[in-house]
């Protein structure tokens, strides 16, 4: 189906113009096709859609409680709902896999790969598998590199929680809520997490591996909490030229120094900094050492910033808008979206800037979310 999106203000480029907007055979197009439908955006936004490099939200969904688990399909099913309702059409799903049991282990893993498989189809959002391996997984490696060589990774991230969850097992209250989310009893938690932990000296071999497969599989990588120049050098040598949530200020400008993308979460933005205490991410950005934000662990966070830039007097909302769309989209080396030009993809979110919410989404082409509340006139 074919589309004229008319009245509205269009991004383009670096501007917001009084700008019709077409779209015919899933792209957009130059000019009208004959036969398309007229879609009323007056006194609306035409942006492009969102594109969601990390977010793990979708586990709120596979657990809504600790220890109590749904089916994959019926969880993915909710998520893709969920996503395609926020603007997001394009999603990589952090999708974590450790040594932990349940919410996060190699089978729960697997039912998700499968779940996807079968989703597919069926959601309107272009859904993607960020692998956010966990350095002291050993015992899925062999599951991980065949799944990136099969194509079911889309992008590698390379986690190391595990000697901060050592740290913490001393405290009572951090070992209840690692526990419960591996459906453990405590102490039974405490004692794998030190097993584990003893093999710490096959991590580097292990991760030499990893970014081999994703090298030889064309995917991008990315480094995740980098707490020192140090460390990014570690993953930068291993062809990770992402860097994600970077603790300090220091380590996001040396990957910006090297022409790397730096990724931060939206919710930072929204919250006004970091849950954890560390960098926040708006004056990185105006600066220009963030030029990624991710919706992390709530989706809506992603238009939500973008406006909340835009609103801070250093950026315009096309430049913000870039944070949540064109700058991701480069990022995964995703060159047909992000950008409302003739050819690349058609996914559009037409936007309530009042509300800072969307009204439409097209995914690809297609009418595919409609708000509820929506007066617009389509025909």
């Amino acid at each position: 189906m074919a589309w004229i999106i008319e009245g509205g203000k269009t991004l383009r480029g670096t501007e917001l113009l009084a700008d019709d907007l077409f779209v015919a055979d899933g792209a957009i197009a130059e000019n009208p096709a004959r036969d398309a439908r007229r879609f009323d955006a007056s006194g609306l936004l035409v942006m492009p859609g969102l594109v969601d490099i990390h977010g793990d939200a979708h586990e709120r969904q596979f657990q809504p409680r600790p220890g109590i688990g749904f089916p994959a399909a019926l969880a993915l099913r909710d998520s893709a709902a969920q996503l395609i309702s926020c603007g997001i059409t394009t999603a990589y799903l952090g999708v974590t896999l450790s040594w932990e049991p349940g919410l996060r282990s190699l089978d729960a893993w697997r039912g998700m790969k499968a779940a996807l498989r079968d989703m597919k189809s069926g959601s309107a959002t272009d859904l993607r598998v960020h692998l956010r391996f966990e350095a002291d997984n050993f015992d899925a490696l062999d599951d991980a590199l065949a799944d990136i060589a099969s194509g079911d990774v889309h992008l590698l991230g390379f986690n190391d929680h595990t000697p901060s969850i050592v740290k913490k097992l001393g405290n009572l209250d951090d070992v209840a809520k690692y526990a419960g989310r591996a459906g453990m009893k405590a102490d039974a938690f405490m004692a794998l997490a030190q097993q584990v932990y003893a093999r710490r000296d096959e991590v580097p071999a292990a991760r030499s591996r990893l970014a081999e497969a994703a090298a030889n599989a064309d995917i991008p990588m990315l480094s995740h909490d980098d707490d020192s120049i140090e460390r990014r050098a570690l993953f930068r040598a291993h062809g990770a030229r992402i860097c994600e949530f970077p603790i300090t200020e220091e380590v996001a400008a040396d990957a910006r120094a090297a022409g790397e993308a730096v990724v931060m979460g939206a919710p930072n933005v929204v919250r006004g900094g970091s849950h954890l205490g560390w960098a926040s991410a708006a004056p990185l950005a105006e600066r220009g050492l963030v030029n990624v934000l991710a919706s992390d662990y709530f989706w809506p966070a992603m238009m939500e910033a973008a406006f909340i830039m835009a609103g801070r007097g250093v950026l315009d909302l096309p430049r913000a808008w870039a944070l949540v769309s064109a700058n991701p989209a480069e990022a995964c080396g995703l060159q047909d979206r992000g950008r409302l030009e003739a050819g690349l993809r058609g996914d559009v979110v037409v936007v309530d800037e009042a509300r800072r919410a969307p009204v439409a989404v097209f995914a690809e082409g297609r009418l595919a979310w409609l708000a509820p509340q929506a007066t617009i006139r389509v025909g």
